[in-house]
């Protein structure tokens, strides 16, 4: 295992002065973000030269891209044109870990499958992971429903957020049997009242996890993906991020 962070942990600047904040605060590793965001790396940039984009995610020697994001809903009419895009980039980047969004609840469940399948398919020829996000207010909402994603589409897996499974809910969701499906991880602090609080403030149990995650040979990113906060300073929790999760590992 190791550390990585989100290029969204600053959205508000160019992907490349994100990529360069992330290495000045010693991450060596990062999460593309593709999306709409002044920090994401753009679709139609994506579309229009792989070279380019390439460029744009490895613009800074001391730290490397080890997966993508894909922060576009399914129903986008260049949704599938993106990814295979990005599929084609993974490879030239040898990144093996693309992270989707679930479609929102209502979304008729064999139309998801079929989108998910359709994925899984294009991305395992050359190698890459397809990971499920699980979000509230989306199909991959519940333990359940995502061990039936993982089940109905062959070679899906998981991108773990713990953070879902405690804002909001009554009582923490035992995620446990979700483990072995784990293809990579977002971390941030979160209590049942605020999906992100200050670094010790929250409930979630890194070690814990840690361990878990050991347990069954994952060996990839932990990812820190912390939003901006009102009067915090960014830089300060994202440099006390990496160092707790650091001296876990």
């Amino acid at each position: 295992m190791f550390v990585a962070a989100s290029s969204r942990c600053f959205p508000d600047v160019a992907q490349e002065t994100c990529i360069d904040k992330l290495a000045d605060l010693e991450y060596t590793a990062y999460e593309v973000v593709i999306g709409n965001r002044k920090s994401d790396l753009n679709p139609d940039i994506l579309l229009g030269s792989l070279e380019q984009a390439a460029k744009l995610c490895c613009s800074n020697r001391q730290i490397r891209p080890i997966s993508f994001f894909l922060d576009l809903e399914g129903t986008d009419p260049h949704y599938f044109e993106v990814f295979d895009a990005c599929c084609r980039l993974s490879k030239f980047l040898r990144i093996v870990s693309i992270t989707v969004k679930s479609g929102i609840l209502g979304t008729p469940y064999n139309e998801e499958i079929e989108r998910l399948r359709r994925l899984t398919k294009a991305a395992m020829f050359d190698g890459i992971t397809v990971g499920i996000l699980n979000e509230s207010g989306k199909i991959a909402g519940t333990a359940e429903s995502i061990q039936s994603l993982c089940k109905s589409v062959s070679h899906l897996a998981l991108t773990l957020d713990p953070s879902y499974f405690i804002f909001n809910q009554p009582n923490p969701v035992d995620y446990d049997s979700l483990i072995p499906l784990t293809s990579h991880v977002r971390l941030r602090d979160t209590t049942r009242e605020k999906f992100q609080v200050l670094l010790g403030q929250g409930i979630l149990e890194y070690g814990k996890l840690v361990i878990q995650l050991s347990k069954v040979k994952y060996n990839r990113a932990l990812c820190v993906d912390l939003h901006p906060l009102p009067d915090v300073n960014q830089e300060t929790e994202l440099r006390k991020m990496r160092l707790l999760l650091e001296s876990i590992l």
